[in-house]
C-alpha cells in the first residue's frame, strides 16, 4: 500500500443539477486519521465522496493527495489510490462469495488474504454461497471484505453501516480503525456514529 501523508481539500464547490451543494469547502485529513461527513439527505455527502474518488469534477477548488514524494491532483490518477464502498454492493448473483473476493484481488492487483478477510467479516461459512442468496447485510459484509483487500491507502465509504446488524457495524468500524492504524486515510459519509475516533465535517446549506 502506497503511504499517504494527507488528503487536502481547498475552496471546493460542488454543484449538481444546477444546485449548489457546498461552496468554499476546506479540510485536511492526515495519514492515520478518519473523517466522518455528516449532514441531511441531499446535503452533498455522496457527491463529495465521488469528487474525492475522481468520479465527479468539482465546480471549483482543488483536491490533493500528498505522498512522501509527490502531490496528486488529477482526478483519474487520484482514483488509483482510492478504495470505494458505495451503495451498490458489486456482488454478482452467480458468483460465490469467495469467487467475488478473488476477482477483486486480481482487479486491484492485491496480494490480500481472501480467507482471512472472510473470517474477519464473518462470512467464512458462506464462502461457497452464490451472491443471489445473500441478505443485504451479508452483501455489505462482502463489500467490506472487498475494501479490506484492495490495498489502497484512501478509503471512501458511503453509509457503510447501512443494512448491518450490531455485529456487522462493529466489524465495519473495526476495519476502518485498523486501516487508519496502519497509516491509511478514511473518509466516511454516515448518518450513524461510527464509534471510532474521527474528525467531523457537517455539510449544511451552501
Amino acid at each position: 500500500m502506497i503511504a499517504l501523508s494527507s488528503l487536502d481539500v481547498e475552496h471546493l464547490t460542488g454543484i449538481r443539477g444546477g444546485r449548489v451543494l457546498f461552496r468554499g469547502l476546506d479540510f485536511r485529513v492526515a495519514a492515520g486519521r478518519a473523517l466522518c461527513i455528516e449532514g441531511a439527505n441531499g446535503a452533498g455527502k455522496t457527491s463529495l465522496l465521488r469528487m474525492l474518488a475522481g468520479f465527479l469534477a468539482p465546480a471549483a477548488g482543488t483536491i490533493r493527495l500528498r505522498t512522501k514524494d509527490a502531490e496528486v491532483e488529477d482526478g483519474e490518477e487520484r482514483g488509483r489510490f482510492a478504495g470505494w464502498l458505495g451503495h451498490r454492493d458489486a456482488v454478482k448473483p452467480q458468483m460465490t462469495v469467495r469467487e467475488t473476493l478473488h476477482f477483486f484481488t486480481r482487479l486491484y492487483g492485491s496480494a490480500g488474504d481472501v480467507e482471512a478477510a472472510l473470517e474477519t467479516v464473518g462470512l467464512a461459512r458462506l464462502a461457497e454461497l452464490p451472491g443471489q442468496y445473500l441478505s443485504a447485510g451479508q452483501k455489505k459484509r462482502v463489500a467490506l471484505a472487498r475494501l479490506a483487500l484492495c490495498a489502497r491507502p484512501l478509503w471512501l465509504l458511503d453509509e457503510p453501516l447501512a443494512s448491518l446488524d450490531a455485529a456487522g457495524k462493529a466489524v465495519a468500524a473495526g476495519l476502518v480503525a485498523a486501516h487508519c492504524a496502519t497509516g491509511g486515510i478514511a473518509v466516511v459519509a454516515t448518518h450513524e456514529p461510527l464509534e471510532i475516533a474521527c474528525e467531523r465535517l457537517v455539510l449544511g446549506p451552501a
